[in-house]
């Protein structure tokens, strides 16, 4: 089963979603602001990605700027990089593709493409 973490806001997000819906993919909607992951999902999530962990972060979104993280991430631990991400679904990369054998943060259509037919 596939969800998709989104804000409701956000264009990429909505253009993930039709890209799902054109493609005949069954997703449930996961609010990412209301719902925000545990630490204990983005923990299971990350490895099931393969990639490092600040590829989870909204880089470009504004509280990432606001709390200046480009230059913290560096000295925080994996710990404290999991419980920040937990506090506050604004600083997760979105939209957020977990699926059972993979989970791939923000929209990459060619990576989706290629999970989608494994599902």
């Amino acid at each position: 089963m596939l969800t998709v973490l989104c804000y409701d806001k956000c264009s990429t997000c909505k253009k993930a979603l039709a890209w799902l819906d054109a493609q005949g993919a069954a997703y449930t909607v996961r609010p990412i602001k209301e719902e925000n992951p545990s630490a204990e999902e983005l923990r299971a999530w990350q490895a099931k990605s393969g990639l490092p962990l600040r590829r989870f972060f909204n880089i470009s979104g504004m509280l990432y700027r606001e709390l200046g993280l480009k230059d913290k991430l560096e000295t925080m631990s994996e710990e404290e990089q999991l419980a920040l991400l937990a506090s506050d679904g604004m600083l997760v990369k979105r939209p957020l593709f977990v699926a059972e054998k993979t989970v791939i943060p923000g929209f990459r259509e060619n990576e989706w493409k290629r999970a989608l037919q494994v599902l």
